[in-house]
């Protein structure tokens, strides 16, 4: 008898696959690290240099690791601005850019054609009203409009659904993939720089002081370009989704 990947069954296995692999993550996390040494200056700045000294001699290996990482976490519809963080921390602005843009946009195409096959019903019923507005612009034209849609933040939508929206508009994977990759590059790039601003704050300090870490062009360049980011989206929503 062969197995109905579309029957309830199915998907309640395969969601508990995801919770399965989800807890033995966070499992591993709490087994081998302390809570209040992860939170703690200190720790962080001894770990640097030993993640720098595996870096510097596995990069090519390593840069493999946190790619599949990627990949992993936006099938677990895991919320990405921490592990942003992390990738422009260990491996600087444009390799961390690099990694995140091909991790995230496979694992993004992956997590949609996934919910595409197995989930649409659901999403429809879940997303199809709350999303309508936006439908009607997408079916227009999908790259373009879902590209700006990216680059706004999806308006405030969590990077998980943005994910899966297409679903509702039928979109082509190619289109989809064109259309992420362009779409997330200046996101992607300012909170990857800030990360990395992080890791060199951390190298030339030994405390950390709020006021000389806010004031360092590390930090405060990458929060301009947030705001930089946040005015253009705005005014691109007037445009690109104006409602008559």
């Amino acid at each position: 008898q062969t197995m109905n990947f579309k029957s309830s069954n199915f998907k309640i296995y395969l969601g508990s696959v995801y919770v399965a692999v989800l807890l033995a993550v966070i499992y591993f996390l709490f087994s081998n690290f302390d809570v209040s040494d992860l939170t703690s200056y200190e720790f962080i700045r001894e770990n640097k240099d030993l993640i720098s000294k595996h870096k510097e001699s596995n990069i090519f290996f390593l840069t493999i690791v946190f790619f599949i990482i990627v990949v992993l976490l936006n099938l677990l519809l895991c919320p990405m601005l921490l592990p942003t963080l992390v990738i422009g921390f260990i491996f600087g602005k444009w390799l961390g850019t690099l990694i995140l843009l091909f991790g995230n946009t496979l694992g993004g195409v992956l997590l949609y054609l996934l919910a595409k096959t197995f989930f649409s019903e659901l999403i429809r019923e879940k997303f199809a009203t709350k999303f309508s507005k936006f439908i009607e612009f997408f079916n227009k034209n999908e790259i373009v409009y879902f590209m700006f849609f990216r680059f706004i933040g999806g308006g405030g939508t969590p990077f998980p659904i943005q994910n899966v929206l297409p679903v509702l508009f039928n979109m082509s994977a190619k289109n989809y993939i064109f259309a992420t990759f362009f779409g997330i590059v200046p996101t992607t790039f300012v909170t990857t720089a800030l990360g990395s601003g992080i890791e060199n704050i951390i190298e030339q300090n030994a405390e950390l002081d709020f006021l000389s870490v806010f004031l360092s062009p590390e930090i405060y360049l990458p929060i301009l370009g947030f705001f930089i980011i946040l005015i253009l989206s705005f005014v691109l929503k007037k445009i690109f989704f104006k409602t008559k």
